[in-house]
């Protein structure tokens, strides 16, 4: 018999296939635990329908991204602190801080999980910090930092 799986099943495939399997594993596990439905002609193309929609809002998503990148690049967001001699912080700046000031500088609201630190920076200074947008999307976001 040949389904389409709504759930990912392990060892049968992913939600959204359409595979063959045996009559006895489609008619007493997969249709009454709702894991996957008959492949008719019409939810063949409901399927269809679904990937496309699917796809059109992952490149809508993927072009915002894109333009994001390329603003972030262009920006620097500057944030003042509490410093001592040397050019050293009391406390550090935090990708969190980071996050508030782009949006109260830049109206570009980022969330804190995006921006990516090794260690909190601790130092008066310019440093460039990695902003990861989308799996394959990146930016460099430019932080000045001063007291």
């Amino acid at each position: 018999m040949i389904v389409i799986l709504l759930k990912d099943i392990k060892g049968t495939g992913k939600a959204g296939e359409v595979v063959k399997v045996s009559d006895g594993y489609a008619r007493n596990m997969l249709l009454p635990k709702g894991l996957a439905k008959e492949a008719t002609e019409g939810n063949v193309r409901s399927l269809e329908k679904q990937k496309a929609i699917v796809a059109e809002k992952e490149a809508e998503s993927r072009e915002k991204a894109e333009k994001l990148s390329k603003q972030l690049g262009s920006i620097a967001v500057n944030i003042k602190t509490k410093g001592g001699e040397g050019g050293r912080l009391f406390g550090s700046v935090t990708s969190k801080d980071i996050s508030e000031a782009l949006k109260e500088q830049h109206g570009i609201d980022l969330d804190k999980k995006k921006i990516i630190l090794e260690t909190p920076i601790k130092e008066t200074g310019e440093k460039s910090v990695t902003v990861k947008i989308y799996p394959e999307i990146s930016a460099v976001l430019k932080v000045i930092i001063s007291v």
